[in-house]
């Protein structure tokens, strides 16, 4: 065992040790974060606009803090953007995380001096309790890869901007970054093909034993370090250990991953955005994550069903319960007040605390009033899935097809399958059968003759990874939506899928 190794597991003790007080006391540990971070706003504009010295409990914040999103708040961000200090908290922030997705285009979430720790301790707590719980810090000893964004920074209002995994590969502990692949130089490069070239070329011969990154850029990487050598990974890297991942429900990717390896590994799932480390996995038999309930983050959870309420209720930690499908809504030293981060998460466990995310608010089919969400569809693809184990899939999205003729509108499933099943039609009645075993009123439109079952078109190899390209988001952090509830994600696969089968 290294040197590395062999202190990790005194430090991994006494951080499990410390997280024990606020894990037994968590509604104490939300309302100190609660007090505090109130308490150093209040002299912020926001928190002058918004008479935070006059909170001084929930129920005040929520008479006196509407929640928003990104664009409900973009006026204050805007000005952070511009430069002004004291606007959201206290000074300007260390940096602008800059992301896409929303309608006004990229989104830039202050990161603060106060808020930097909690992107940092979540990644680092994660590996120690991982490494308290099972007894394996070997992979300390060896090569780790962070498949990422570029760490290169740019100025935006005299702020350090860039994408999150850049800005927290600057953080990185000096006592890993000699582990650590790929070089700099390496993460540095922006087109995500020539930057995945270069990565197999530094890590090929590397004693690689933890990688970690979102799942589709990961089976990339192993799909061409297999077919570059012609061997399995665990004949490349035969001590590779640990697997880390986050943004994407890992079950779709599982099997074909564990296939590309050629064994099992652990692995260790972590909830990270933009806008806060929110949780871990804290044990290896129990795919709940662990909500950091102390690390700055006050959270608030709308029952999803009420999210587009004018009033919604806004529960705190005490007051949730499990299998219930919660938006997300957090308040943080980063300057967040209210603010909704987009995703639903339900909880697993409410002692401790867990979760896990089952979609985003906003991604979801309603278009005839069944309101499917994203854990529903990838749950019922896994579900048909282990019926059928030879079929294998690269990525899946869903888009309503609405018709004007009575009773044949139906939901379209896109696969880009590696391996098809061999008879689609019996695939696609499974897949259709699961889906209404999860979404009653889905089956209330089947049954009742208002939807046709679902159809899947299959898309040829490369079409996930083209659009994705066309729209300037391949590799990094990007993920594919799994659904929505029009038809332009759908429209822009089929074109790209026609472009495909045009030129081969």
């Amino acid at each position: 065992m290294g040197v590395k190794a062999w202190l990790s597991k005194p430090l991994a003790a006494y951080v499990h040790r410390k997280h024990q007080a606020w894990i037994q006391n968590p509604v104490a540990a939300q309302q100190a974060v609660f007090d505090k971070i109130i308490k150093k706003a209040q002299h912020t504009a926001f928190g002058r606009e918004h008479r935070f010295s006059e909170i001084k409990t929930h129920a005040d914040f929520v008479k006196a803090v509407p929640v928003r999103d990104y664009e409900g708040l973009a006026d204050y961000f805007n000005r952070v953007k511009e430069g002004e200090s004291d606007i959201l908290w206290p000074g300007k922030p260390l940096y602008l995380a800059k992301t896409s997705g929303t309608t006004s285009g990229a989104k830039y979430i202050p990161i603060t001096k106060d808020s930097i720790p909690n992107h940092i301790n979540g990644a680092k707590d994660a590996l120690l309790s991982y490494i308290h719980e099972t007894g394996n810090a070997s992979f300390l000893d060896g090569k780790l890869i962070f498949l990422s964004g570029s760490p290169v920074l740019e100025q935006v209002g005299g702020i350090n901007t860039g994408r999150l995994s850049g800005i927290v590969n600057h953080h990185v502990p000096g006592y890993l970054r000699t582990n650590q692949l790929p070089s700099y130089e390496t993460n540095c490069i922006e087109d995500w093909e020539t930057k995945l070239d270069e990565i197999i070329e530094e890590t090929i011969e590397q004693d690689m034993t933890l990688i970690s990154g979102i799942p589709p850029w990961v089976q990339m990487y192993f799909d061409k370090l297999i077919r570059q050598t012609g061997k399995p990974i665990k004949d490349i890297f035969p001590n590779f250990s640990l697997f880390v991942y986050g943004g994407v429900n890992f079950e779709p990717y599982r099997k074909k991953l564990f296939e590309s390896i050629g064994k099992e590994v652990d692995s260790v799932e972590t909830f990270p955005a933009s806008e806060g480390f929110f949780a871990y996995q804290n044990e290896q038999h129990d795919k709940g994550l662990l909500l950091l309930l102390n690390a700055g983050i006050f959270y608030e959870f709308i029952p999803a069903g009420e999210y587009f309420n004018e009033n919604p209720t806004r529960l705190t930690i005490g007051e949730v319960e499990p299998n219930v499908n919660y938006a997300l809504v957090i308040s943080s030293n980063a300057g967040l007040w209210a603010y909704s981060i987009g995703d639903t998460v339900k909880f697993t466990s409410v002692k401790p605390y867990k979760v896990i995310v089952s979609g985003r608010i906003k991604h979801f089919i309603s278009a005839f009033g069944e309101h499917v969400i994203g854990e529903e569809v990838e749950k019922a693809m896994q579900r048909t899935m282990e019926k059928y184990p030879t079929v294998e899939l690269v990525e899946f999205s869903v888009a309503p097809y609405v018709s004007q003729d009575q009773g044949q509108s139906y939901h379209e499933w896109l696969v880009e399958f590696s391996n098809p099943p061999s008879d689609l039609d019996a695939f696609g009645k499974e897949l259709n059968m699961q889906l209404q075993k999860l979404n009653t009123y889905y089956d209330d439109l089947i049954t009742g003759h208002i939807l046709q079952d679902l159809q899947i078109k299959p898309l040829p190899m490369g079409t996930f990874r083209n659009y994705m390209k066309s729209q300037g988001k391949l590799g990094g952090q990007n993920k594919v939506p799994r659904l929505s509830n029009d038809r332009k994600l759908a429209e822009g696969l089929i074109e790209t899928a026609g472009i495909l089968n045009a030129n081969s």
